[in-house]
């Protein structure tokens, strides 16, 4: 059994280091952009050195892939691994904006079985472990339960004219965050059309899950981890209500987009 005190005990410490680096704390960390154009800082790289060190000393026969570190193809052997995006939303977390988090996940036989969602600059810490619940500050959560798709809400920035009756509210830059609004009933539906990592999804998912939404590919089919490609098409989160009608309405942009 894990020891969950020293987890959330290294999760806090995570946090920590990343709020230290943090703009809105009037530091200033080296960034610079990856081969996809996707930006990275010195915040990610100390945050994904500690967890390494220290989620490796908690569970020696965990393997381990992260967004931060080369793939090694020899985590495919282990039953168990650590999913790590250590800061996710680095965007907002270079503007000094509080929309970014550390996601942590331990995967087992292809499924997340414990998750860490530390989000210092809010105030947050979101946990679950499967078949146990999902919790905020050690609150217990409990997912939308939204009964129909039209009006639902969700985190963009804007909205296509086919997705119009729906309604926008905040979005943080951190894709891990946005799945946890779900799961605390601050938003409704959370869509993603385009090809994602198993980091940016792993822990949140959980957390979502257990509190009760329903989460998927965009393809409505169930996702799964430590996949020779760490990827999926997709994303869908709902209260479970409207995610067929949700699957219905994305399939032909999902069929045409991941083509």
């Amino acid at each position: 059994m894990l020891d969950s005190e020293r987890f959330d005990a290294i999760l806090a410490e995570a946090g920590r280091i990343a709020l230290g680096l943090w703009p809105g704390m009037g530091h200033k960390p080296e960034s610079w952009h990856k081969g996809d154009d996707s930006p990275v800082c010195a915040a990610d790289i100390a945050v994904d050195t500690y967890l390494r060190d220290a989620l490796g000393a908690l569970l020696p026969a965990a393997g381990w892939l992260s967004e931060e570190t080369v793939d090694a193809p020899d985590r495919l052997d282990d039953g168990l691994i650590w999913l790590v995006d250590p800061i996710d939303g680095t965007r907002d977390f270079l503007r000094g904006r509080t929309g970014w988090a550390v996601s942590v996940a331990l995967v087992s036989a292809n499924r997340p079985l414990i998750a860490g969602l530390m989000a210092p600059a809010r105030g947050e810490y979101w946990t679950a472990q499967a078949g146990r619940g999902a919790f905020r500050n050690n609150q217990r959560l409990s997912a939308s339960r939204r009964q129909v798709l039209a009006g639902s809400r969700t985190p963009v920035d804007a909205l296509p004219k086919e997705d119009a009756d729906l309604v926008c509210v905040d979005k943080p830059n951190s894709i891990a965050l946005r799945i946890a609004m779900v799961a605390a009933d601050e938003a409704d539906l959370v869509a993603t059309l385009r090809w994602g990592y198993e980091w940016d999804i792993g822990a949140a998912g959980l957390i979502a899950r257990e509190a009760g939404a329903t989460v998927t590919d965009a393809h409505g089919n169930p996702l799964a981890f430590n996949k020779r490609d760490p990827r999926a098409f997709g994303l869908l989160v709902t209260s479970t209500a409207i995610h067929a009608e949700a699957v219905e309405r994305l399939s032909e942009r999902a069929r045409r987009l991941s083509a």
